[in-house]
């Protein structure tokens, strides 16, 4: 991609009503527009980002079997009625409008609306279990809309629901669910951590959230270093210098922000909305069921909170809009020129993901502040003085560290070095 073509806006500073850390950096950074308080737009970088998440989402929700479906954003008041949600406290944050006498709302999550398209398909034992999962945006009148991309009205979110005939195996995957979860965190970067919580209005069990621990963070809790235990503070039985009940360590109290949570639904939905299944020995019974939520745009957020320093956003590697930001200096010099072009083709045919600053009239320090504001991967310069040398400077975004590599083996350098994620 060609800088002078990408539809972006850099900011020297971030809108004074700002607090957040993502949302400063985010909106620097041409990532993100607000339209007003907990809604944003994501412009081409930011889509860049959130579709890479989708993407990391949809492979680990491919290896534990579940199936991609979309549902629809407006659901019926009948259905919400038939658990008593609509009036209860998940109804009170739901936008609804009406037309004639029929109410409808916007969805905030989709309990009512998965467990009646079950209800109607599944029969007997043989149906189950079943893993259905969407990638969608949700609804919700956010009292405290504020955080960036952490606390919204409007939100992108992956919704997992299981199905299943036993307790047993339902509890089976919960666990792969864990370990599933753990994997995306861990490819957008993010060091994740099991903590247990409240069932939140959903249940009376232990729920689990996967916390990140962030200056910036909303939440508190109190873990083990080594994350053999974790719970929310505002379950915590247990606090700040106690001893670790399962590895005998101290345990600390930090900021942290949930960048997902799953949950044990047992037959609460499939009771209220009467959705059974005939088990073998013939015997109607009620269909165990589980809920695991991701935050996809809030991941985003996650990340920045996390992975930034005093210049700008530091993206890991496999969620970076483009993997590699070539900056020419001296654009005018015929041979920066002819060389940089060159060198953009050769990395393009790689199958890497380039972002080529092109622009002619940009000062040389005002690219380079700009890229460090972005914050792609790898930087590559190219000069005057590199190619006097038939070297181009490469710096990992990361590191403080500058290399002269030649040009003839920059792409070796770059497969065994870097270890970039080739497309």
């Amino acid at each position: 991609m060609r800088q002078s073509q990408l539809f972006y806006k850099t900011l020297k500073r971030a809108p004074k009503d700002e607090e957040s850390i993502n949302s400063q950096l985010l909106i620097r950074a041409g990532f993100i527009y607000k339209e007003m308080a907990g809604v944003w737009s994501f412009l081409p970088l930011g889509l860049r980002v959130l579709r890479k998440i989708e993407k990391i989402i949809r492979e680990e929700m491919e290896k534990i079997g579940a199936q991609e479906i979309l549902m629809s954003v407006l659901q019926p008041r009948f259905l919400w009625e038939e658990t008593g949600r609509w009036s209860k406290e998940i109804g009170k944050v739901m936008y609804k409008t009406q037309e004639g006498k029929k109410e409808t709302g916007l969805g905030p999550t989709h309990e009512e609306m998965i467990t009646d398209i079950v209800r109607k398909s599944i029969k007997s034992w043989q149906d189950l279990p079943l893993y259905l999962y969407q990638i969608q945006n949700k609804f919700r009148k956010e009292p405290r809309a504020k955080s960036g991309l952490l606390r919204c009205r409007e939100f992108g979110m992956k919704d997992l629901y299981s199905f299943h005939s036993s307790e047993e195996d339902f509890r089976k995957y919960y666990d792969t669910v864990k370990k599933a979860y753990f994997r995306i965190f861990k490819r957008c970067g993010l060091d994740s951590i099991l903590t247990e919580a409240s069932g939140a209005g959903f249940t009376k069990e232990i729920t689990h959230e996967f916390q990140v621990l962030a200056d910036g963070g909303e939440d508190r809790i109190i873990y083990c270093p080594k994350h053999h235990f974790s719970q929310n503070k505002e379950i915590a039985k247990l606090k700040t210098g106690d001893k670790c009940p399962i590895c005998q360590g101290v345990l600390k109290e930090e900021k942290s922000i949930e960048a997902g949570n799953i949950f044990p639904l047992e037959t609460k939905f499939s009771k209220q909305m009467s959705a059974f299944f005939t088990d073998r020995d013939g015997k109607k019974k009620l269909i165990v069921m589980g809920c695991y939520g991701l935050g996809v745009s809030r991941i985003i957020g996650v990340i920045v909170e996390v992975h930034h320093d005093q210049f700008g956003i530091i993206w890991p590697k496999e969620v970076a809009p483009f993997q590699i930001h070539l900056i020419p200096i001296e654009l005018s010099s015929p041979r920066v020129g002819k060389d940089s072009e060159k060198l953009y083709r050769d990395l393009q045919k790689e199958n890497l993901e380039i972002l080529y600053d092109d622009r002619k009239n940009v000062f040389p320090g005002e690219k380079l502040v700009e890229a460090d504001l972005i914050g792609l991967p790898i930087r590559i310069v190219i000069s005057e003085r590199t190619l006097k040398r038939d070297c181009v400077e490469v710096k990992e975004r990361k590191k403080k560290e500058v290399k002269l590599v030649k040009r003839g083996h920059l792409l070796q350098f770059l497969k065994s070095n870097i270890k970039l994620n080739y497309v």
